[in-house]
């Protein structure tokens, strides 16, 4: 249990000294409590003897004990106001923190960490696990910590009273902490449990919601929700049965403590028949025993979230430490950009993709790269970019391998525009601007004209400040794309790399699109994947992919002179292309 507060205090980083302090605050509050019941104690006691003495109580003590009264209350509030503004807001601060330092990391793996890792486990992680360790860390902290510091200054008052009284209560509350134990080893052994049926159901609502179209137009639901449906039923399991297994130690708990505040009231009243003690502190001690425990018996849900909190900090930690792809890069400036494959060779674990390329990409030049679906073309594309480092070889830009680079570095260099669109859930503006955060909203126009898509964006409700769907689902897929030019534009990277950014888009849009990557790659290096005869024969070279190798290399005249690949590829492009509905005689 206390391994598991260590852990949390080691959390709150920079913010431990606030930790210390409000627990010093709250140690204080806790004595700041106990004075009015001594007060009280002592002031019964003088009132006795006064009686049986058949002398009158000067007025001036009761002004005096009103003081003290008044003024441990007045400071009681005071400390435990001071301990709410030094801890409760902590827990906030460093998951925020946390969660921009998560989102830098994700940042930094490579893409296979997504592959190796379901959506489902890391979004629980940054979310559920997170959010649980910010909303129940601090309190852990306030109700162990601060609870065991409440029981010590009380008891610590005790002891000049009735030294006995006061072992008894240490004995208690030590016999409740071992009971903790015992619920906190449990919570700490079902919590992964609990954690992984938790992202088990996570996982089953994202598919389920992300597969909803197919689900209505063949409108059965009964092998898209089963997983759904199974995760949930899972997940009550586990939670009822993690809750039997708290019971006994909890029952142990609170047993302890009964027994402690019983021994308490027969010990003040045995030694307050023997004369030993006054009616007055008998009668503070029975008041005592009531209260005294009250900061330790609210550990049990303390102690029985430890082990939830402890799994949530496994999770983090094995985020945080996941191995970043440019950990040892560089921030480095480049005189030229010419993009080189030195025997690249790579696979997705055991299966090679791409085999032994030998290239280069001239600075200001246009490449095209073409092959069959599942060739390895957005792979060697990602390569580049370095979304994935190759299994074997080297890619160098301007002389420079890649791997010396940091990724912001390496990508500052580099535009990507693909044929998937994403746009985030914010203003149309915010959108291009994510090209190039200091763009002022001048040049946000002017690369949206660029692009060809100043006219509908203008057409559109709130103009630039209009917000899109998630992923941009408000727009149409010609929409989004010229908005992604924009942004590409706006970046103004030296490389910019097509990753069939026409594949998918009408007729009616297609000029636009091609207006809008003339002015996109306007004295650029270019890598594009096309399929599309305009787009490939002007380029300054063509490499042909097949079967993850390089097997034809040259200009559109030049490969159209072989026996190969592409002058397949073109005859097929060109029956694809050239085809018509013919109208039928009437």
């Amino acid at each position: 249990m206390f391994k598991s507060m260590k852990r949390i205090i080691r959390w709150a980083g920079k913010q431990k000294g606030r930790l210390y302090l409000g627990s010093v605050f709250s140690f204080f509050s806790s004595l700041a409590t106990a004075i009015p019941m001594m007060a009280a104690a002592y002031a019964l006691d003088t009132v006795i003897r006064a009686y049986w003495a058949g002398s009158s109580i000067e007025s001036s003590l009761i002004w005096q004990l009103l003081w003290v009264i008044m003024g441990s209350i007045a400071l009681n509030f005071l400390l435990s106001y001071l301990r709410a503004v030094l801890q409760e807001s902590i827990g906030y601060e460093v998951a925020a923190g946390q969660r921009i330092h998560l989102g830098d990391v994700l940042k930094r793996v490579p893409l296979g960490y997504f592959s190796q890792n379901s959506v489902g486990d890391i979004l629980t992680g940054i979310t559920t696990e997170l959010s649980t360790l910010e909303l129940q860390g601090m309190k852990l902290v306030d109700v162990i910590i601060n609870g065991y510091a409440k029981f010590i200054a009380i008891v610590l008052c005790l002891v000049y009273f009735s030294p006995t009284a006061a072992l008894i209560s240490v004995v208690g509350v030590i016999l409740s902490a071992l009971a903790l134990q015992g619920i906190s080893r449990h919570s700490a052994n079902t919590a992964a449990t609990t954690h992984r049926a938790m992202e088990d159901m996570s996982g089953a609502a994202i598919e389920y919601i992300r597969g909803l179209s197919i689900v209505k137009s063949f409108g059965r639901e009964g092998a898209s929700i089963a997983s759904f449906q199974r995760a949930s039923k899972d997940l009550k399991d586990i939670h009822i049965k993690v809750e039997k297994g708290y019971t006994p130690c909890n029952c142990l708990h609170l047993l302890a403590l009964k027994v402690a505040s019983i021994g308490i009231v027969f010990i003040c009243s045995w030694q307050a028949l023997q004369g030993q003690m006054s009616m007055a502190d008998f009668l503070m001690f029975v008041l005592f025993s009531f209260v005294l425990f009250g900061s330790v018996e609210n550990m049990n849900e303390a102690a029985h979230m430890l082990g939830v909190v402890d799994s949530a900090m496994n999770k983090l930690e094995a985020l945080e430490n996941a191995e970043y792809i440019d950990q040892d890069g560089k921030d480095i400036t480049l005189a030229s950009y010419d993009i080189e494959f030195q025997n690249v060779s790579f696979g997705y674990g055991e299966r090679i993709v791409l085999h032994d390329l030998n290239f280069t990409i001239p600075q200001n030049t246009t490449t095209a790269i073409v092959g069959p679906s599942g060739s390895g073309k957005s792979t060697l594309c990602n390569l580049i970019a370095r979304f994935y480092d190759v299994s074997d070889g080297a890619i160098t830009l301007g002389g420079t391998d890649i791997r010396k680079f940091t990724c912001d570095s390496l990508l500052q260099n580099i535009s990507m525009v693909f044929q998937d669109v994403y746009l985030f859930r914010d203003t149309i503006k915010n959108n291009i601007k994510f090209g190039s955060p200091d763009a002022t909203d001048g040049q946000i126009v002017a690369a949206a004209r660029k692009a060809r898509c100043h006219d509908f964006i203008m057409d559109l409700p709130d103009g630039y400040n209009t917000v899109t769907g998630e992923g941009g689902s408000s727009l149409s897929g010609g929409e989004k794309q010229r908005i992604s030019i924009a942004r590409a534009m706006l970046k103004d990277a030296p490389i910019v790399i097509l990753d069939e950014a026409t594949a998918s888009i009408d007729p009616e849009n297609e000029h636009l699109i091609q207006e809008a990557i003339s002015e996109l790659t306007h004295g650029k290096t270019i890598i594009t994947i096309a399929h599309r005869l305009a787009t490939i024969e002007n380029a300054d070279q063509i490499l042909v992919i097949d079967g993850g190798t390089v097997v034809q290399k040259g200009t559109h005249r030049e490969l159209l002179a072989q026996e190969g690949t592409y002058r397949e590829f073109i005859k097929v492009r060109e029956k694809a292309e050239g085809w018509r509905i013919e109208h039928a005689e009437r």
